[in-house]
């Protein structure tokens, strides 16, 4: 009896392997044949490790909420430490755009001018991209602020249109220092509590999952309101043919690392200090038109800005001896630099 043909079923295509962006969060930092900002590529362990420790949410491998956080913190890798825009991997060249709020879009390129930091905050009483520049920006915020982690909380759609919401956070361990749209050099003083902003984004990605249309909307104005819980602040007239990276390293606002409050009266800490009161933080990025100086009108349908997380600082403080500690900007890569990523979610988010 003659063996029967045995038919065989042919067999399915294996998928494609996704992209190391996907399934990687450090994928770009491997990148061996690329142009680094400082010559190598940055040192992202400190903040990894606070992300492991202190996230809200663990996502199961491969699901698509750690898909697009690993997308994202890839993202800010390169915009913030790629200097040269065909090195990026994670967006689509020809059709890259990113705003935030009512803002105008625009392309890598200009992000790659002023830095993740100027491109997502608006000109206020405590920073303005308009007196910063991409090295004072870096300065300003990562000596305040040495790691600030960055976490998807949820997804709500997904691919070619994702849409979701996001969390950035980190400790204030020095001084904010920074120049504000006045030209003024802007001193907060550490209060080593939390700053916790949080935000959403949707993005279109093309087949390979890079990165085309950005649109993120979120309250810059929260995180300087966690710096300056009381709006207490230092201002400054500076000389302004100073560089802004000068300014911010001048000496009279050096980082000082927080201290544990004592008993003394608030209007006691203040005269010591010899600070005076300064506004509280005004206006929404969520306002229609221009989200310059705080402007307040708000569109119908505006949703409530989420408050801030906690009140981080007590009622007082002691002057703190000065312990000035010093970011060359060539050896700026070896710090942490989750923050931007963008930025900043996109922009700062790390």
């Amino acid at each position: 009896m003659a063996a029967a043909d045995v038919q065989q079923m042919p067999q399915e295509p294996a998928p494609p392997a996704l992209p190391d962006y996907l399934t990687d969060p450090d994928a770009v930092l491997k990148d061996t044949e690329v142009n680094w900002r400082y010559g190598r590529a940055p040192d992202y362990s400190k903040t990894r490790k606070v992300f492991s420790e202190t996230k809200q949410k663990s996502h199961e491998a491969g699901s698509l909420p750690e898909l697009v956080q690993n997308l994202v913190k890839n993202w800010e890798v390169e915009a913030s430490f790629k200097p040269t825009l065909k090195d990026w991997r994670t967006i689509d060249h020809e059709n890259y755009s990113f705003a935030i709020n009512s803002s105008e879009p625009e392309g890598a390129e200009a992000m790659l001018k002023v830095g993740t930091y100027n491109a997502i905050i608006a000109p206020n009483e405590y920073y303005s991209p308009d007196y910063s520049d991409f090295a004072s920006s870096h300065k300003t915020f990562k000596r305040m602020m040495p790691t600030f982690a960055w976490e998807v909380l949820e997804v709500y759609s997904g691919p070619p249109t994702v849409s979701f919401r996001w969390r950035h956070w980190g400790v204030m361990k020095n001084d904010y220092v920074g120049i504000n749209n006045k030209g003024e050099k802007v001193t907060a003083k550490a209060h080593g509590g939390a700053i916790d902003i949080q935000g959403v984004t949707v993005a279109t990605v093309n087949d390979k999952v890079q990165l085309q249309s950005v649109r993120t909307w979120f309250d810059p104005m929260d995180m300087f309101r966690q710096i300056a819980p009381d709006g207490v602040v230092k201002k400054e007239s500076v000389d302004k043919n100073m560089a802004p990276a000068d300014v911010v390293d001048s000496t009279s606002g050096a980082a000082t690392p927080a201290t544990q409050p004592t008993t003394t009266s608030v209007t006691e800490a203040l005269e010591a200090m010899g600070l005076g009161d300064a506004a509280a933080a005004g206006g929404c990025p969520f306002a229609a038109g221009s989200q310059k100086d705080g402007e307040t009108k708000l569109p119908d349908g505006h949703p409530p800005v989420e408050e801030k997380m906690e009140k981080v600082v007590s009622e007082s403080r002691t002057e703190n001896d000065t312990v000035r500690t010093e970011l060359d900007p060539e050896q700026h890569g070896k710090f942490d630099s989750e923050v931007a990523d963008t930025p900043y979610m996109p922009g700062g988010f790390r």
